[in-house]
């Protein structure tokens, strides 16, 4: 959502702080720039976490005829320096890549943390045809059941631990969590008693379960509660168990994702970066017909589990913009009153470009080691996104709402 800043000359009119500079570096490409860069203020209504701040700071930069692997390979010779002026540290170029697909199915993430293992695997095969309805419905609705299996800690994890993680797990839209325990003491499972003796073998081979391992299964006909349930349960147990490899840094391209995702609440596609990002050449044939299989030229730096910049190649022609737009249902008249500004420069010839944009605050947080972006910020908004020291926000007086042309509504009474 868009911080909305009231007009004093043109009553009832709003600007919206910028979210980030993208449509305007586009057009400095489209009017004859090749290269910019801006230390860019940025502003975005949202929900706060440990790595979010409503204002931030991007190190933003555009380019004009390049590829994909030219504004890969101007972002890595910046952070390769960055980490050895700032901390000593040589980082190997080029970096590695990863497909968003892989990701996903590897790691639950599109921001996966390689600095630990526990990857996902998927166990659907070994429960072809079995009769335990919760696995055989999620499988045969063309969803899958996967796991993880927390190695050795077996003995250090109790159940009511385990009923815990499973409460958990809920809130990534899984209905539950699925176990079975290797302790020392006695093998428990809240699942095998359904299984056949050989779906058992098959689950436990497919997860290299030995003595001392706890396995981890979560079933959903959508692949994406499986991907967000796991995913998150395997980072909060490598957090919980020490597996992580502080010594270690974790850096890699995550590459080809998804031009769009579906919003159940709307109804339709939304464009998972923005609606200017281009799509691959070899998907373009299935704008209309399969939108959810399109990929982009869109790619994220993940460093140690945390996204700290992200960019793709934009789209320079306006007749695949209008297409992008139907796609995302956006009619020609909403099109043209939000963004005929740019789609009408690509009459005029746009260059092939391209761009990315660092998250200066996330990434210094992640480079320092510390545990919350609010440690490297001057003043930081809290988690309700109000800034103690000031006492902000406040109340406004009733002149300044006037002469903003502004009424407020009454306050909701606090529970």
């Amino acid at each position: 959502r868009d911080y909305l800043v009231p007009s004093r000359l043109f009553p009832g009119e709003f600007f919206a702080l910028p979210q980030s500079p993208q449509l305007y570096k586009q057009l400095l490409m489209l009017s004859g720039f090749d290269r910019y860069m801006q230390v860019a203020r940025c502003f975005r209504d949202e929900d706060l976490r440990a790595d979010r701040q409503p204002e931030f700071t991007q190190l933003d930069f555009e380019m004009s005829f390049v590829t994909q692997d030219d504004v890969m390979e101007v972002a890595e010779g910046f952070i390769k320096e960055a980490y050895k002026k700032v901390l000593g540290v040589d980082i190997k170029t080029p970096l590695p890549r990863m497909e968003w697909d892989d990701a996903m199915s590897r790691f639950g993430s599109d921001k996966p943390d390689l600095r630990f293992g526990m990857e996902l695997k998927d166990v659907s095969g070994a429960l072809k045809g079995t009769q335990f309805r919760v696995f055989a419905g999620a499988i045969s609705a063309g969803g899958s059941v996967r796991g993880i299996n927390l190695k050795g800690q077996a003995d250090k994890l109790s159940r009511k631990d385990i009923d815990k993680l499973g409460g958990w797990v809920k809130s990534y839209g899984a209905k539950g969590l699925a176990w079975t325990r290797l302790a020392s003491a006695g093998e428990t499972s809240s699942y095998e008693k359904f299984l056949s003796p050989e779906e058992v073998k098959g689950v436990r081979a497919s997860l290299g379960a030995e003595k001392g391992d706890v396995l981890f299964l979560v079933a959903s006909d959508e692949n994406k509660v499986v991907f967000d349930s796991l995913g998150a349960l395997r980072c909060e147990l490598a957090r919980r168990f020490g597996l992580i490899d502080k010594n270690k840094i974790s850096l890699l391209w995550i590459t080809d994702f998804p031009m769009f995702e579906f919003s159940k609440e709307e109804n339709r596609f939304m464009a998972m970066h923005h609606p200017f990002t281009m799509p691959r050449e070899e998907d373009l044939g299935k704008l209309e017909s399969d939108p959810a299989h399109v990929y982009a030229l869109a790619y994220d730096m993940v460093l140690n589990g945390n996204e700290i910049g992200g960019g793709s190649i934009r789209i320079n022609n306006r007749k695949l913009q209008q297409r992008i737009f139907k796609a995302l249902q956006i009619t020609p008249e909403q099109a043209e009153k939000r963004f005929g500004f740019l789609t009408n420069a690509f009459r005029y010839g746009a260059p092939p470009h391209g761009g990315m944009a660092f998250g200066l605050d996330r990434l210094v947080m992640v480079m320092l080691g510390c545990g919350s972006i609010r440690d490297v910020i001057a003043f930081p908004k809290v988690s309700s996104s109000a800034e103690l020291m000031s006492d902000a926000p406040t109340d406004v007086d009733e002149q300044q709402l006037n002469e903003l042309g502004i009424s407020t509504l009454p306050k909701k009474p606090q529970a």
